[in-house]
């Protein structure tokens, strides 16, 4: 049985998971608008700078195999602190970059280092908290994520008039000074040495080797990597949605964020308040049938003339939104459970998984379907559909395995 530790004052234990967690994906997201004056000054087009993107979650995977293993070994706290540290000195790097070329090698070394908040803090929630309440936790944590790519985006925007594009890697500089201050002087080891595993090179393989081999795990990786995928399409394509197909301008991005933003809240406020192991499955159940409904509608409008343009092509967004986050905290915490002595070790292979969808959608997929409304609303309905019918052959091997 795994020992707990008191961690103090909740609200602020919760306060800096959430800022972990939060860095990584506004890192995404708060470079969107600045892509029009990148493409101005350095002379490069809208592909070009999506490749900054993917550079930085390419590297952003590769490191998360390494994260939790290591926080498995040496605990929580050292790993986060490191990592955030990286970040903010990759971000100066960033701010400094005289060219694209420079910039991709800072936002790899970015990418490296931020996994070590979002994936190690997602860790720590079973460290501390167990059941019902592990479940809440995670779903008013996942609430607050929610923050990150819904206001990345319009922070950015308005960053634009501090130093151009270059104050945004400043504000990232300031966010993780900010973040170890708080790890190192508001937040307790929540992994006590009793409970590490062994450190040794051989070892983080072996436990990553471990998840990845059990089918159960594999396949609960794999549905998280595409249950965002539909909600991903739509925040990877926002420059060519929010410029091309809607017409709109650079402080303008809160057209689909706030939308996106309201229903991922919603979704994990309603999940935090359900969770009892009697409404979990049933719950998801749910959620899975508004994310189908909403999303079959924004493929309706968007084959419509009438309403694939502003206001009616945001209004199903939120229960988009809403039916995937009521699902997201029970996948995490299933993934979680399954795998009590190597917590860490399945965070990783979930985000990495996670991470290297993303890096092929950022890259490849948006730039192809973004050119039209009915394209890009056709390939988020096709994730939502494949993460639905993935998820219900994972309920179907958990029933038969349990009689």
């Amino acid at each position: 049985m795994t020992q707990k530790v008191e961690i103090g004052p909740k609200w602020l234990f919760l306060i800096i998971l959430a800022g972990l967690g939060m860095f990584g994906p506004f890192a995404i997201d708060a470079l969107f608008p600045a892509f029009g004056r990148m493409e101005a000054e350095w002379r490069v087009d809208e592909v070009a700078l999506q490749q900054s993107v993917s550079v930085y979650l390419l590297s952003f995977a590769a490191m998360s195999l390494f994260h939790g293993p290591l926080s498995d070994a040496l605990g929580r706290k050292p790993v986060i602190v490191v990592g955030v540290i990286g970040f903010g000195i990759s971000s100066l790097l960033g701010g400094l970059s005289p060219n694209l070329p420079t910039l991709l090698v800072c936002r790899a070394l970015q990418g490296i280092c931020a996994g070590a908040g979002q994936i190690v803090s997602r860790a720590m929630i079973p460290d501390v908290f167990e059941g019902e309440e592990a479940q809440r936790v995670m779903a008013q944590i996942a609430m607050i994520f929610g923050l990150a790519p819904a206001c990345a985006p319009i922070i950015g925007g308005y960053l634009l008039g501090w130093d151009g594009w270059r104050g945004i890697f400043w504000f990232l500089v300031i966010y993780a000074a900010v973040l170890v201050a708080l790890v190192l002087f508001g937040m307790k080891e929540t992994l006590p040495a009793v409970n590490r595993t062994r450190f040794d090179g051989r070892f983080l393989f072996v436990s990553l080797y471990k998840v990845w081999c059990n089918p159960t795990g594999r396949l609960l990786a794999c549905i998280g990597a595409v249950h965002f995928g539909g909600q991903f399409v739509l925040i990877s394509s926002a420059p060519m949605f929010i410029t091309n197909l809607l017409g709109l301008g650079e402080t303008d991005f809160w057209v689909l964020f706030v939308p996106l933003f309201v229903g991922m809240i919603a979704g994990s406020w309603t999940t935090s308040h359900f969770n009892d192991e009697r409404f979990r499955w049933r719950l998801a159940r749910t959620g899975y049938t508004i994310a189908l409904s909403a999303v079959a509608v924004l493929v309706l409008f968007a084959h419509l003339p009438a309403t694939a343009a502003l206001p009616w092509i945001v209004l199903p967004i939120p229960f988009f939104t809403y039916g995937i986050s009521l699902v997201f905290p029970i996948q995490t915490l299933a993934m979680l459970q399954l795998f009590p002595k190597y917590r860490g070790a399945a965070s990783s292979v979930q985000s990495f998984i996670s991470l290297i969808c993303n890096a092929l959608i950022v890259g490849v997929i948006a730039p192809a379907v973004a050119f039209s409304m009915q394209s890009l609303m056709l390939t988020s309905a096709a994730f939502t559909v494949l993460s639905a019918s993935l998820w219900a052959w994972y309920r179907k091997r958990t029933k038969d395995q349990t009689g």
